[in-house]
């Protein structure tokens, strides 16, 4: 079908201004590149005579904004904040295959399920993937005492990393050989101010078919025959649902997850010269009566603290020679001792990224107080004397039980 034939269509013309409103749309001319920018869509009629002048896709912006048509090139970020009244959330699946775009987005659309969100929506990218959408509605007005709407792109960026990192384990069991990173395709390019993606409805020039709307529980059975313009019946919308606050959890989550990240990158740089080489002469997991005070306190559960310590304590236990299985079914037992345990995903996310890191990395040194002293677990004096780190005194203590040399 002509692009001509199928922009004159009314419904399909209703659906491109409905995904337009307050957002900055642009046109592409076949093999001439993108028109003006920046452009609007207000009226079904502008639809036809765009495709009359050669417009063969229609894009628009996950921001929306006061009035697109004020934008200038090299706005600055405060410019742009003070314009911009929201953005939506977008995760742009683009797998080299259509069959492992079709897991990555089902398996984000269940983690995205799993944070409370009702507001979900899914198209087909009109090629090879899939846009995955939550609205801007879902999320507070404010976050971290700032006005959400100037948290772009940072936070939709810290979102998709999270959620991509959250999903990468159960992508894998499902994946077998190849490398994952290249398969778990997720663009966060997308994500920077100003980026446009296909409109809902709009056709792909490389493929000739439509970038359709589906239902999100039926991605896994999605046929590329559902987007032939010919065959493409407009009723469902894209980003669309009435719920409010439904994504809090997940900007919520997504944030402590990336504060954790720094914080152990930080830590990472601190404390990789003082891994020991005793860790690879460990063969079997050393038994908790040679674990420190601090740690044998901490496994009993903790009012404040909880995300710190089980920094800790993961990366105590597998310096200590626990494996993966060990390690996890120690962490649960603990986490229920806390007054007020810590989330389950919480938990399963943080085991996931451990499990994938391949390098041991000490726990932070008894010298770091944020760790020990203002968690209540500070090691006795003669302990601090004579070991810098808890992994040491366990070694040693170890050692000598088995009348081996330190």
């Amino acid at each position: 079908m002509h692009p001509l034939e199928y922009y004159a269509r009314k419904e399909i013309q209703i659906m491109l201004v409905d995904s337009a409103l307050s957002r900055e749309v642009a046109v592409r001319l076949g093999d001439k590149g993108f028109g003006k920018r920046p452009d609007t869509l207000n009226y079904e009629s502008d639809v036809l005579e765009l495709a009359k002048q050669g417009a063969t896709s229609f894009h628009v912006s996950e921001e929306h904004w006061q009035n697109p048509r004020n934008l200038v090139p090299g706005m600055t970020k405060r410019q742009l904040d003070e314009l911009r009244t929201g953005w939506d959330f977008i995760l742009d699946i683009d797998s080299p295959e259509l069959e492992n775009s079709k897991l990555i987005t089902h398996f984000l659309i269940q983690a995205l399920k799993f944070h409370n969100i009702k507001n979900v929506s899914v198209k087909f990218s009109g090629n090879k993937g899939f846009h995955i959408g939550v609205p801007f509605r879902s999320f507070p007005k404010v976050f971290n005492e700032e006005k959400t709407k100037t948290l772009f792109p940072e936070s939709p960026r810290i979102m998709a990393e999270y959620l991509t990192d959250m999903i990468r384990e159960h992508l894998s069991e499902r994946i077998k050989g190849g490398d994952i990173d290249e398969i778990l395709k997720v663009d966060t390019v997308l994500i920077s101010s100003r980026h446009l993606y296909r409109a809902p409805y709009s056709l792909h020039e490389k493929s000739g078919l439509a970038s359709v709307p589906i239902d999100p529980e039926r991605v896994l059975e999605f046929d590329k025959k559902e987007a032939i313009p010919e065959s493409v019946i407009p009723k469902l919308k894209f980003l669309d649902g009435l719920e409010e606050n439904d994504a809090s959890q997940l900007i919520k989550s997504a944030h402590e997850w990336d504060s954790e990240i720094s914080i152990r990158k930080k830590a990472f740089e601190e404390e990789k010269k003082e891994v020991v080489r005793e860790y690879d002469e460990i063969s079997e997991a050393i038994p908790e009566e040679f674990f420190p005070d601090e740690i044998k306190l901490g496994l009993k559960g903790l009012e404040d603290g909880k995300k710190r310590f089980l920094f800790i304590l993961i990366n105590f236990l597998k310096s200590v020679g626990w494996n993966h299985e060990e390690l996890s079914k120690k962490i649960k037992e603990w986490n229920k001792n806390n007054p007020e345990p810590l989330k389950e995903g919480y938990i399963i996310s943080q085991l996931l990224w451990h499990k994938r890191q391949k390098e041991k990395i000490l726990p932070p040194n008894y010298s770091n107080n944020d760790y020990y002293k203002d968690l209540g677990l500070n090691p006795r004096e003669s302990v601090q004397r004579k070991f810098k780190n808890p992994v040491t005194y366990t070694l040693t203590m170890y050692r000598i039980k088995h009348k081996k040399k330190k």
